[in-house]
């Protein structure tokens, strides 16, 4: 029998989103990613002859493809932060940039999501948060694979077993290690976020408002007292409201910008343009707000990432 006859190749698209969602929680980067997803299906539509649907769920193989993948291009790699490592930012000299590789980047909700239903949307939201993915990166890349196709992708243990051609045994004893240590490191809880809530909604709307007005007294009310601001790829960090405040009435630099809603994350994302020398508004970073007890906890301004505002559904100008 021609077993690659007897699957589709919609069926491998079909695992697009899916693979999408796992590569970035191994890798961090949106390219590495997308260089991982396309060459898993690659592989797996030119070994789909091997395939043997008595022997498993073709998801279980083709994540199987995945996970060598990732593991190969993890291989010396350094550990990928939230550059929030840093100790805070004292006077005006924000330093040299750091290399891409050394921080997590952001990704769309669009790409991380997809449909589902709505209990399902909330444990994807925490678990593609920027700072889940950040604190992934302390796991060895086989923890994180046994902990990511466990927990949050519910493949079962003997299935993960034969994902990473391993036992059950050492799939239930590394699964219990990288839960240890995730909790060591895992980010503080943040509100779940709701489209649709009228709160989050109204928060937003007051942050764009005051961020646009330049309007450094109510843009400050709205931050926690415990407020972090970073700014990849620098390591840069203000911590507290009071320290976020002074920077922003000790520069004009934003006082013309423009903001536009998006969704980074999980979380609240913002197109932020900014003028050229004719005044004209242009795509300038993505913004990632992160939200707690109803107030901005943390805010995260990719600079360099212009590039990429179509990918997050916004447009060219504002």
């Amino acid at each position: 029998m021609n077993v690659s006859a007897a699957v589709p190749v919609e069926d491998l698209e079909a695992l697009r989103g899916r693979l999408t969602g796992y590569c970035y929680r191994m890798l961090g980067a949106a390219a590495d990613t997308d260089d991982a997803v396309q060459e898993t299906l690659l592989r797996a539509h030119r070994s789909l002859d091997r395939y043997d649907p008595a022997r498993g769920r073709l998801s279980t193989w083709v994540h199987a493809i995945a996970t060598n993948i990732c593991l190969d291009m993890l291989r010396g790699a350094r550990r990928r932060a939230l550059l929030v490592d840093a100790p805070p930012t004292s006077g005006g000299d924000i330093g040299p940039p750091l290399p891409p590789e050394r921080f997590v980047e952001p990704m769309p909700d669009s790409r991380l999501l997809g449909a589902a239903d709505p209990g399902d949307v909330v444990l994807r939201r925490e678990t593609v948060r920027l700072a889940f993915v950040a604190a992934l990166q302390h796991l060895p890349p086989r923890q994180r694979a046994v902990l990511v196709l466990r927990d949050v992708l519910a493949f079962s243990a003997a299935e993960t077993a034969e994902i990473l051609g391993t036992s059950v045994p050492a799939v239930t004893s590394a699964l219990q290690r990288a839960r240890t240590t995730l909790e060591a490191v895992r980010p503080d809880p943040a509100d779940v976020v709701d489209p649709k809530d009228a709160s989050q909604q109204e928060l937003l709307r007051r942050y764009v408002e005051a961020f646009e007005a330049h309007d450094i007294a109510g843009l400050t009310a709205l931050l926690r007292e415990d407020a972090i601001s970073s700014m990849p790829p620098f390591a840069f960090r203000l911590d507290g409201r009071k320290q976020i405040a002074a920077a922003l009435d000790a520069s004009d630099a934003c006082a013309h910008d423009r903001l536009l809603p998006t969704a980074i994350n999980g979380s609240p994302g913002l197109g932020q343009y900014r003028p050229d020398d004719d005044g004209v508004l242009g795509p300038f970073a993505l913004v990632l707000l992160e939200l707690r007890d109803g107030l901005v906890a943390h805010t995260v301004t990719f600079l360099g990432t212009a590039d990429r505002f179509a990918e997050f559904g916004l447009p060219a100008r504002p």
